[in-house]
């Protein structure tokens, strides 16, 4: 069962300050500016790939953009949506806690199933997912998507 949680985000203080209107970054991303207002007030999930395109367009961080870090950190590496990797970096962080796929995904709210398509790289990883295994087990999400080392 995943768990289904808000995501508290800067995504409106980004876009205010690159002196955007919702109507404009919905236009960027294909989606309505009530879409955009969702995602900033935390009602509805950001998905994943609409998050690094953001990041990768206006050179911000995951983790600030997430509440994970307060430091914008402009980050001129773009990320690449790349399941395989992410899942790489997920096996790597779950084996140097020494835990099992079935401990690591329960202490995140999800099925040891879900969390294996992520480790192998069948699923990219949910927004909600990642930020719950960031702040659970204290790690960047830059990091988890290789963004930084």
């Amino acid at each position: 069962m995943v768990k289904c949680i808000m995501i508290e985000n800067n995504l409106k203080d980004a876009r205010e300050e690159l002196e955007m209107t919702q109507k404009e970054l919905g236009f960027v991303f294909g989606v309505s500016p009530k879409t955009i207002s969702g995602w900033e007030t935390a009602s509805d999930p950001i998905p994943f790939n609409k998050l690094i395109k953001f990041c990768n367009l206006y050179n911000y961080s995951l983790d600030y953009l997430l509440k994970l870090d307060n430091k914008t950190l402009n980050c001129f590496i773009p990320i690449k949506t790349d399941r395989k990797k992410i899942g790489d970096k997920l096996k790597e962080i779950r084996t140097s806690l020494n835990l099992s796929q079935e401990a690591f995904a329960h202490k995140c709210g999800i099925s040891q199933t879900t969390y294996s398509h992520y480790e192998t790289g069948l699923n990219l990883i949910t927004t909600s997912t990642a930020y719950t295994i960031c702040k659970v087990y204290h790690i960047s999400l830059d990091y988890l998507v290789g963004r930084i080392k």
